[in-house]
């Protein structure tokens, strides 16, 4: 079963780096475990020490409306080993659904400039 959690807001670039900021220090903080806020929710991962990373940025140039960029991040791994087994221990006892093998947390920031 996959689950998937979004949350879509406006915020301003100080917020948006407040946002980035505890991420990073979510993913350098050392323990296996990391909570990631999504709207009203937090979710906890397990990343490991090696994550896949991807970074693309869209430019379009429109005559008509405001021109739009975009930044997307996406990370992606399969979860730590030994916090997945826990996780799955924990997951069995509340629930008889079955985790999802891979995670994909993807960050997404759009905005529209004149120029």
């Amino acid at each position: 079963m996959a689950e998937t959690t979004a949350h879509s807001e406006e915020r301003t670039r100080a917020e948006t780096a407040e946002f980035l900021r505890a991420l990073a220090d979510e993913l350098d903080g050392g323990s296996g475990r990391i909570r990631v806020p999504i709207g009203n929710k937090e979710v906890q991962l397990s990343p490991p020490e090696t994550i896949d990373t991807e970074a693309m940025v869209t430019e379009r140039s429109r005559r008509l409306r405001k021109d739009v960029e975009q930044l997307a991040l996406t990370f992606q791994w399969n979860p730590a080993k030994d916090t997945a087994e826990s996780d799955s221990a924990a997951t069995e006892r509340d629930s008889d659904a079955d985790r999802e093998p891979g995670s994909e947390p993807t960050i997404e920031g759009e905005s529209e400039t004149d120029r």
